[in-house]
């Protein structure tokens, strides 16, 4: 007698198979399986949990093999045996689409936008309900706003009102029955936005909350460049945290969430650097090389393109996380380059950036024993910084100048720009007082 594997075993288990047979044609179309099932607490459930290995169990069950999921969702067969089996989860928002398409599962199920090929009564299916209109121009003036107003001024002083909207015109929005899937994306721009400025103001537990809850905006509207956007402010996040681990890991949800020819280079760009930078701190200097090129490589791309709700990323911002990747290989004359190169990309409108690309430059010429560089580059920051600058960024990174100039204390222009940067903090610390967490809370 042959003994069947345990794979064997499910590749030929029908379940009601003769049940089917009595009460006439079992089906073996699998989008005919899954029509009959759209109402069955399993499949239900293996949707809401994005099971696709139960999925794939409840439909081999039915008389569907493995060969023919496998067709049809466009992965290996190997692939749905590893799913079945439990040993990996489908992860991409691609193959969540693919399945979806492939076996007629509406989007809202698997917490996708309406697929293309949903009719209105579909089994499962909600009939369609007048969108809520609003003025789509608002939406993105409000957003594009508030972005240039945080580039001159920093999120710090503007992070109140980001939420006040989020709460007062976002919030009632969200909760209409009518809305549709592009106030989500709104949403999720939107409150990616009050994270970075909750960053700005120091409060990085805040910003962890609103980034999670952008991500999940950004899953629901089904929209994967916002999706990528989120998960590489969460990898940046991760590496503030001193947590390269993460970092990495988001920057890589973030590549696999958009799939292969991403209309959006720069943001492609960006995922490439974050996951330089993780690996760079992680003492994996060749795979990030590696990365660094590929961000180049994209962000050179002859048909750039842009999506309004994705954070910019142009040459300036690679230059400045070029030079950080190559400070931490130790690289440091190539990384001072790159991060001249910033310096001089950077449009001194955009107060903060600028700001934080001099004080790496200043950190750079310490690091290579040029104090008279170091110097000079602080006088021009100190020189350019304007009264209203609120970030808690730039001044953690100026008390890193400082910590790193203070070993040189003994020559005279040092001193005095160290004193210069005390006076600065000082006098910023007044501006940003309302912001900044008090010890202990």
């Amino acid at each position: 007698m042959t003994t069947l594997s345990t794979t064997q075993q499910v590749e030929h288990q029908t379940t009601d198979s003769g049940r089917g047979r009595l009460m006439g044609r079992v089906p073996t179309d699998a989008r005919e399986v899954v029509a009959g099932l759209l109402d069955d607490e399993r499949l239900v459930q293996a949707c809401a949990r994005r099971d696709m290995g139960a999925l794939f169990t409840l439909l081999n069950h039915r008389g569907i093999s493995t060969r023919r999921i496998a067709a049809a969702a466009q992965i290996t067969q190997g692939r749905v045996y590893d799913y079945m089996g439990g040993k990996s989860r489908v992860e991409k928002l691609a193959i969540f689409e693919q399945i979806a398409d492939a076996f007629h599962i509406p989007g809202h199920m698997l917490g996708l936008a309406a697929r293309p090929w949903e009719p209105y009564g579909l089994k499962g299916a909600e009939p369609p309900l007048p969108a809520t209109t609003h003025d789509d121009d608002s939406d993105l003036a409000a957003l594009t706003a508030f972005r240039n107003a945080d580039r001159h001024i920093g999120g710090g002083l503007l992070y109140g009102a980001v939420v006040r909207h989020l709460s007062g015109s976002l919030g009632p929005r969200l909760m209409d029955v009518g809305a549709g899937p592009r106030i989500f994306a709104v949403a999720a721009s939107m409150t990616e936005m009050a994270g970075w400025m909750a960053h700005d103001s120091g409060h990085d537990d805040v910003a962890a909350r609103h980034f999670a809850r952008a991500w999940a905006f950004a899953q629901g509207c089904g929209d994967s460049a916002l999706a990528a956007n989120v998960a590489a402010s969460r990898s940046h996040l991760a590496l503030q945290g001193s947590d390269p681990a993460a970092a990495a890991h988001w920057a890589q949800r973030g590549l696999d969430s958009l799939g292969d020819g991403s209309p959006v280079p720069s943001l492609v760009s960006r995922l490439h650097t974050m996951r330089a930078r993780a690996l760079a701190v992680s003492g994996n200097f060749g795979l990030a090389s590696q990365a660094l090129d590929l961000a180049h490589r994209a962000l050179d791309s002859p048909t750039p393109s842009s999506h309004p709700g994705v954070s910019p990323f142009d040459a300036a911002a690679l230059a400045s996380e070029s030079a950080l990747v190559l400070r931490d290989a130790k690289r440091y004359a190539q990384a001072l380059e790159y991060a001249e190169r910033a310096v001089a990309l950077r449009d001194a409108e955009r107060a903060r950036s600028m700001a934080l690309a001099r004080i790496a430059l200043a950190g750079l010429h310490v690091k290579r024993a040029d104090l008279d560089a170091a110097v000079s580059t602080g006088d021009e920051l100190l020189d350019a910084l304007g009264p209203s600058l609120g970030s808690v960024r730039v001044i953690q990174h100026m008390d890193d100048l400082s910590a790193a100039l203070r070993p040189h204390g003994g020559y005279q222009p040092v001193r005095d720009l160290l004193e210069r940067l005390g006076q600065a903090r000082r006098s910023r610390m007044f501006l940003l007082a309302d912001i900044i967490a008090p010890a202990g809370g």
